[in-house]
């Protein structure tokens, strides 16, 4: 048997995938030390995933986490503990789970996100406005970054002047994610007084009948106000792990989606006569498949062994961590033929980019909606896309959960040219 891969290092971030082809053949079900200190078991086969992730006895709750002294707070994101952030949709079991998995999922209905399919589309051509006679961009922070930001900020009903606030705490944690932790908390603190003080004025000015389109926060703040016993913590809780969830998700999958095109030109092409045509079938597949082929979470979210747990052959202690790895599960030749081609019109998808069982990601419609739209814009408006520097000078940001790139440095033939 060869040697066991190097895990977290730099090269392993810019291609982690032969790794877990390792893994997955090797050992499926691994304990490992994180780069954090913490020691957690890594599921790497599709089979054993979808268990995982829908496993009872996996809590979500890092209450049943025997951490030892240095791993302690390094489970979760930095600085929601201190700012009495912890009740939210990513860290909470049943009922309470259900309890506020039901007044969010309001939000995120196929109707409101079909409603607001026409602003996700101005959003986009206003940033491709913003480059476009250049003939040069980067489209991470120029693009695949404040699009998502602007979307959530809308829904959530944070106001038009607020929202570049909201874009500047959101770069810290995407720039400080894979190191420093101070930069990071300090953004999650400032805000948590900024929600708590929205969540006040927002709850003085509610209006006695719920209006048509009415943002998520109000909406929030009506539910706690009618008996469903929201306080004011887990409204503002859940308004960030809306924001920190909703918008590093699609960063990453406009940022991926976009470098596996630009890299497979192939498939590009078929895309973009797809677009020609006037056809969407394409570009729903193929959204799918980037999220399978590249996607933006590479791990999920912690879990937590409340009982002894056997998976794929091991058996897990009450309180290990668990992580699943998605990255590795939809690459699994086992449920996926040819798991390292890239196919946009692969039809047998069921991948788990967006999890599984009852933490399903539950702004998966609005991340679908805007990866289409984004991708859909660029091809269309951009049509000879390149990258401008080689495949081996873009870097990966460092981290745990999320897979993305820094930078993604484009160039075009400039607009009216």
């Amino acid at each position: 048997m060869t040697a066991a891969p190097d895990l977290f290092t730099w090269e392993f971030a810019a291609d982690p995938y032969p790794a877990y082809a390792w893994l997955r053949e090797h050992e499926p079900v691994r304990r490992t030390r994180l780069p954090s200190g913490v020691e957690a078991w890594l599921v790497t086969r599709y089979a054993d995933a979808k268990q995982a992730l829908a496993d009872p006895r996996l809590s979500k709750n890092p209450a049943h986490h025997d951490e030892p002294a240095h791993a302690k707070g390094k489970t979760g994101i930095p600085g929601e503990r201190k700012a009495e952030l912890m009740t939210h949709l990513l860290n909470i079991d049943p009922p309470d789970h259900t309890r506020l998995r039901r007044l969010v999922s309001k939000a995120f209905t196929p109707r409101r996100v079909a409603e607001f399919a026409p602003r996700v589309r101005e959003l986009t051509d206003r940033l491709i406005d913003g480059f476009a006679e250049r003939g040069e961009a980067d489209l991470i922070h120029e693009f695949a970054f404040p699009l998502p930001i602007y979307a959530i900020c809308e829904l959530l009903g944070v106001p038009p002047e607020d929202q570049d606030d909201f874009r500047d705490w959101a770069g810290m944690m995407i720039r400080h994610g894979g190191g420093p932790r101070g930069g990071v908390a300090r953004s999650v603190k400032k805000m948590r007084g900024y929600l708590a003080e929205l969540i006040h004025r927002k709850r003085e000015a509610l209006s006695a009948e719920a209006e048509p389109g009415e943002d998520l926060i109000s909406g929030l703040i009506r539910a706690s106000d009618h008996g469903e016993h929201l306080t004011e913590n887990e409204a503002a809780a859940m308004a960030f792990i809306l924001l920190f969830a909703g918008f590093e998700t699609t960063v990453n999958l406009i940022g991926n989606g976009t470098y596996a095109l630009l890299t497979h030109p192939g498939q590009r092409a078929r895309l973009q006569d797809s677009l020609a045509a006037g056809e969407c079938g394409l570009l729903e597949t193929g959204v799918e498949e980037l999220l399978r082929y590249d996607g933006p979470v590479e791990l999920a979210t912690w879990r937590f062994a409340t009982e002894p747990v056997a998976i794929g052959g091991q058996h897990i202690a009450p309180g290990d961590p668990v992580l699943v790895v998605l990255a590795a599960a939809d690459r699994d030749p086992e449920r996926f033929a040819e798991p390292d081609t890239l196919d946009l019109s692969r039809r047998d998808n069921q991948h788990l980019g967006y999890g599984h069982g009852i933490h399903y990601c539950l702004g998966a419609p609005l991340a679908r909606l805007e990866g289409q739209t984004a991708l859909a814009g660029l091809l269309t408006r951009l049509p000879d896309l390149r990258l401008a520097v080689d495949e081996g000078e873009l870097r990966w940001r460092g981290g745990l959960i999320m897979r993305g790139l820094r930078t993604l440095p484009v160039e075009f033939t400039p607009a009216g040219r």
